[in-house]
């Protein structure tokens, strides 16, 4: 069932336009995410659905009685509410009636504490930022609502709370429009990805991984349009040029075409670069903290904590949020001092610091003159890059660098501000949590730059993919202060937790055991190896399993040849290709039971 419509949208904001002749619509179950560059209109859009601002032009419609949510990225609570009673109070001014105020009451201690609330009575006006969005998110996350609207969900959540959140929302049973840019929750929760460029909205039916080969498909064949159209001008331009007279109507209709397809815009390809880092040349002595410890009120968040940071080190840090990440930053930076060990910085050292809250950019100077400020130029392996080139490195067009500051989004804004710290040639780069409204595109900008850095990464992030395509090295913070040093990306630490929990439970199980024969005098008798054999419905499989691999197998075959007739049917394609895909996952599993049922068969054959 349709829960909205929208179409022939239009939005201007300031001299820019947003939104031209733009349509779009969401269906029951759909679980959609919007995906774009900053200042393309993530955030209004999402507020035109919510009712929460008009549209310049065209029409909204909604279905009746369209329980909507919406989570802004700033949200407005009551300060003299508790934590608690904020929860309370917006589900009840909602409209809540799916359970009782003690029923919510317990369900929301238990999401607050998932999102690292523990003070379910601390006053809203004490809260942070981060906290106030967690608290908006828990009442939001309780509702019964048919649309939930979530503008960046995942600011302020570490890599645990996103885990926890992605597990809520794929469960919801209804349907969730939201604006994020960590690309692994993405994956695990779209099921479309809605993307707007350049006033328009193109709709993937797919997850994250899928709509990239998607989209990839999608501008193929606007290339390959374009190149028609442009054959089709060159041979109709040739028989204008003759002297073709516009008499009878047949030629009169000609040159209207001709005149028509003059008017179609081309497709405006992605710029894509080869990025290569500033020289700024790094001595023998970088940073080097020895048993560092750092307190506050009593608290102790870093302990004893000893590195020698190397050329080209890529550390990733993740932890609790209040554990001591920001706090390496800043010691390291200079910003705040130990209460004892020693940090020593080599003379050669420039640090570069990102930090979570921007500078204040000021508002009344154009975007060009706020980085040339820093620097005209750059000197870089392949030669030297001007600011106005950076600037279009990182999605500023030439009438953007000329505007004032004022007229960027508050995304937009985030990106000048990393610009301009990269404009200073760094060796020594801080990243803190930097993932936060940049958008997907300038985070693959980012990557690609720090790809070619010479010098050394430190990152906070709890973006996962961000970590996974940097980090060589994580640093996982503890409650106690405590440091632990991991190889390799985000996953590859996860992988290590699981290897340690695995090979940590034999030990317990043989503690136990032996505890449990110490208690008792007599030992019971050992009882011998149970007899394999099949289940029924493992037999049952196992006789007609090859027939049906074969059948698969004959099924994408087939596919694969219709899929060949029509490869310019883009609507056509897209549905064979999620059947394929379908098919294959089949095919995958039947293959897997395949080899696990022989494996049994084998050992059955070997009892006899």
């Amino acid at each position: 069932m349709n829960l909205f419509t929208i179409e022939n949208l239009y939005k201007n904001y300031t001299e820019k336009m947003l939104f031209e002749d733009m349509s779009f619509s969401m269906e029951d179950g759909d679980k959609v995410a919007l995906i774009g560059i900053n200042g393309t209109g993530k955030s209004t859009l999402l507020r035109i659905i919510a009712g929460e601002e008009e549209p310049d032009g065209g029409t909204v419609i909604k279905r009746n009685n369209l329980y909507i949510r919406y989570l802004p990225q700033t949200p407005v609570l009551h300060d003299d509410d508790t934590v608690i009673e904020s929860i309370i109070r917006e589900n009840i001014e909602n409209g809540e009636k799916n359970m009782q105020s003690w029923e919510l009451e317990a369900k929301a201690k238990s999401f607050l504490n998932k999102l690292g609330i523990m003070d379910y009575d601390a006053k809203i006006s004490t809260l942070s930022g981060g906290q106030k969005k967690r608290t908006a998110l828990v009442s939001i996350l309780l509702s019964k609502a048919d649309l939930l609207i979530l503008d960046e969900p995942t600011n302020h959540l570490d890599s645990e709370m996103c885990t926890f959140l992605e597990n809520v929302l794929k469960q919801h049973q209804g349907s969730i429009l939201m604006v994020t840019h960590d690309r692994y929750f993405l994956d695990q929760v779209a099921n479309r990805i809605v993307e707007l460029d350049q006033g328009k909205a193109y709709s993937y039916k797919a997850n994250y991984s899928k709509f990239l080969e998607l989209k990839e498909e999608r501008l193929d064949m606007a290339v390959a349009s374009e190149r028609k159209r442009q054959s089709i001008l060159r041979k109709e331009l040739k028989w204008i040029m003759r002297g073709a007279k516009a008499r009878s109507t047949k030629q009169k209709g000609r040159i209207q075409r001709f005149e028509a397809l003059m008017d179609e815009e081309g497709p405006r390809e992605e710029q894509t670069f080869q990025f290569t880092s500033a020289k700024s040349r790094l001595g023998k002595t970088t940073v080097e903290l020895d048993n560092v410890s750092k307190s506050f009120d009593g608290k102790t968040v870093i302990k004893d904590f000893s590195y020698i940071f190397l050329k080209n080190d890529r550390i990733g840090i993740v932890g609790k949020n209040g554990s001591g990440k920001s706090t390496l930053m800043k010691l390291i930076t200079g910003w705040i001092k130990p209460d004892s060990g020693n940090i020593v910085i080599g003379q050669t050292v420039r640090v570069g610091f990102f930090s979570q809250e921007n500078e204040k950019l000021p508002e009344n100077e154009k975007v060009i003159d706020y980085i040339k400020e820093v620097a005209e130029y750059i000197v870089t392996p392949e030669g030297s890059v001007s600011a106005s080139q950076m600037l279009e490195r990182f999605l500023f067009t030439g009438a953007m660098q000329h505007s004032l500051i004022s007229k960027l989004s508050g995304g937009e804004k985030r990106r000048l501000y990393l610009l301009r710290i990269l404009m200073d040639s760094p060796n020594f780069l801080i990243l803190d949590e930097p993932t936060n409204d940049l958008d997907i595109q300038t985070m693959t900008i980012l990557e690609d730059y720090l790809d070619s850095f010479n010098g050394i990464v430190v990152t906070v992030s709890h973006d996962r993919y961000f970590l996974d395509r940097i980090a060589d090295r994580i640093f996982v913070f503890s409650e106690d202060g405590s440091i632990t040093r991991y190889e390799g990306g985000y996953t590859d630490y996860v992988n290590s937790l699981s290897s340690e929990e695995l090979s940590a439970k034999p030990r317990k199980t043989e503690q136990a055991k032996n505890n449990t024969q110490s208690q008792n005098t007599k030992e019971k008798p050992r009882l011998g190896p149970k007899k394999l054999k099949f289940t029924y419905n493992e037999q049952k499989e196992w006789d007609s399993i090859e027939e049906d691999i074969a059948k698969l197998e004959e099924k994408l075959m087939d596919i694969e040849k219709q899929m060949l007739s029509c490869a310019n049917d883009f609507v056509k394609l897209s549905e064979l290709d999620k059947e394929k895909n379908e098919n294959e996952e089949k095919l995958m599993k039947k293959m897997e039971r395949w080899e696990y049922l022989g494996e049994l068969a084998a050992k059955i054959a070997e009892q006899k």
